[in-house]
Formats: structure tokens, C-alpha cells, sequence
């Protein structure tokens, strides 16, 4: 890998002299995640590759596609938000499939160490409310300069999940309660349409002491309803034990808003309610087909195993939202 990444950065950083400790990064099962220094005269310089390797078959469906990823993190990026620099995308003379390079930021997206280490504890009470401005300058981006996306709106999402859940033949009660509140409660289209982030949550933020400084992983970026990124970062799978503080374990929902609405966008709390219920069922989906994968043999690993005996957690979350003033 390292002379193949040799050969492309040559192409693309004059005086660049090769690479040095290539590693690949842990987690992405259809991508690949590799960090790695670029040297220079000048001094080396900190790098990250995200690629689906030449051969690897067409992305996922919900999937905005390698080339948009870069697009939307640069985009970010100009626009002053916290987002890696992207360096180069990959050609076809570069010899390593599709993707991009960007830069390396330092941090942490370990939740267990963002929610525990005292070298984080000054950012945690700041991170609701960074957060919350962070999504208002996301969906604040220009409609007319982002790449081909996907359209979502929650009538859609909620048929995708109930296919998707009837795929399995495997009946949960908890679920098809959920589905019928989704569908007695869908609020139908949002009167205003932005850039959705789509996976905002603990593992693709990476925050340092004093606070965020990167957003991750644009993969599942969409147009459609702002409230659905307020509302999935409050899912409690992503709060790791800290529940009663909805916002990622360590802030709360009015902290979360008045980041928000502070960098001049408005906030529908009813709505963020209902993309909160429509995020758990998706997590607890998600979990039945990682579960499903497993049963069948098509991925025996404990991950698999591990992740989808977590769709009963999402169940008692259904429950307690579902709830009278659940929350």
C-alpha cells in the first residue's frame, strides 16, 4: 500500500518524497480506511485514505457515493465548518479504486473516552450546543452547489423501514407499534428541504478538549427534513449509559436547540420527537439485519452477533418514547 500511495501523492503534492506508516484503520466492511504520513521537505504531513478498493461492487442504495462524500466535506470545510480538508480524489491512473485523501485530524470518536476521560470533561458541557450550530451550518449549505442526492421524506423512510423489517420474518410487537406510530404521526413534508447529514452521532464526530472538530463519514447525506440530524443524534443507542442526557450522553435536548436556533435556524420539537422514534426503529432494524447476517451464515463474526442482539434495547427505547411523555 505504502508505495501505491507513494506513487499517487507524488502526482499531486510537488516535492513530496513517499509515504510512511500506512495502517489501516479499524471498522468499514465495504470501505477501506487508511491513515498514513506524507513526507516532504518541509515536514511531514498527516493524511487519511477512504476508498473502496478497484473490483469492490456498486455502493448501497442509501449511499451518497465516495466522489459526493468528498464534495459535501470540502464543501463544509470552505464554509467554515469543522470538516477535514480533502486533498485529492482519486483517479483512475491512481491505481487505488474510488475515493479521496484528506487530512488527518487529531482526536478522539471513541464514545466510552469522549464520555469518561478527564481530558474531555471541560468540552462535554459544551458539546450539545456546539453540536447544534455545527448542524445549523450544515443545513444551511447552498442546495444549488451540492452533488446529485437522494431524496428522503418520512412517508418514504417509513415504507423503507417496514420492508425492510418485513424482510427478516422474524416478528417483533415493539416494532410494528412503532410503525403505527410512525404512521399515525408522520408529519409529512418539511417545508424546508436542506442537506441531511444522515449518521450524525458518537463514532463519526472527532472531539479534542476543547470540543468538535470534525464531522465524519458523509455517507448517507440526503436532502430532506433538517429536524431528521436533531433528532438521530438524540437516539439513546448513542447516549452509551448516560441516559438522561439525550444529546450523545453528555447534553441535553434544549442545549442541543439553543446551539441550533442561536446560529439563526429554527427548531420543530415535535418533529425532532418523531425523527428520535423513526431513528431508534432504524437502529433497531439495523441490529435485526446485522442479527439476520449472522443466523444465516453470510457474516459468522461476534461483531455481527454482537450488534444485533442490541435491537432488544431498541425495543425498551420504543417503549419509553412511545410512552406518555416519553422521552
Amino acid at each position: 500500500m505504502e508505495q501505491a500511495l507513494s506513487r499517487c501523492v507524488a502526482s499531486w503534492v510537488p516535492g513530496a518524497t513517499g509515504v510512511a506508516n500506512a495502517a489501516r484503520l479499524s471498522g468499514g466492511a465495504s470501505q477501506e480506511t487508511w491513515s498514513f504520513d506524507i513526507l516532504h521537505p518541509d515536514g511531514a504531513v498527516g493524511a487519511i485514505l477512504r476508498r473502496a478498493p478497484a473490483g469492490y461492487g456498486a455502493a448501497p442504495t442509501r449511499a451518497a457515493g465516495l466522489a459526493a462524500e468528498a464534495r459535501l466535506m470540502q464543501m463544509a470545510c470552505d464554509a467554515g465548518l469543522p470538516s477535514p480538508r480533502v486533498l485529492h480524489v482519486l483517479r483512475a491512473e491512481d491505481e487505488l479504486g474510488s475515493g479521496f485523501v484528506m487530512a488527518r485530524v487529531d482526536g478522539e470518536t471513541i464514545p466510552r473516552k469522549i464520555l469518561r476521560d478527564q481530558q474531555f470533561a471541560a468540552a462535554r458541557p459544551k458539546l450539545a450546543r456546539q453540536l447544534g450550530k455545527v448542524l445549523a451550518g450544515i443545513h444551511g449549505l447552498d442546495l444549488a452547489q451540492l452533488p446529485e442526492l437522494r431524496r428522503m421524506t418520512a412517508t418514504k423512510e417509513i415504507a423503507e423501514l417496514g420492508r425492510d423489517y418485513r424482510s427478516f420474518d422474524w416478528p417483533r410487537p415493539v416494532f410494528e407499534l412503532a410503525l403505527r406510530w410512525l404512521r399515525d404521526h408522520d408529519p409529512g413534508p418539511s417545508q424546508e428541504v436542506t442537506l441531511v447529514h444522515g449518521d450524525f452521532r458518537h463514532g463519526n464526530l472527532i472531539i479534542g478538549p476543547d470540543g468538535v472538530r470534525a464531522v465524519l463519514d458523509w455517507e448517507l447525506a440526503h436532502l430532506g427534513d433538517p429536524m431528521e440530524d436533531l433528532g438521530w443524534i438524540c437516539v439513546n443507542s448513542w447516549r452509551f449509559g448516560e441516559i438522561d442526557k439525550p444529546v450523545g450522553g453528555f447534553g441535553t435536548r434544549e442545549e442541543l436547540f439553543a446551539g441550533y436556533e442561536a446560529a439563526g435556524r429554527r427548531v420543530d420539537a415535535e418533529r425532532v420527537k418523531f425523527w428520535e422514534v423513526m431513528g431508534t426503529l432504524r437502529w433497531g432494524v439495523m441490529c435485526c439485519g446485522m442479527m439476520q447476517r449472522f443466523r444465516t451464515g453470510s457474516d459468522h463474526s461476534i461483531e455481527r452477533a454482537m450488534i444485533g442482539r442490541r435491537s432488544s434495547e431498541t425495543e425498551i427505547d420504543l417503549l419509553r418514547l412511545l410512552a406518555p411523555r416519553g422521552r
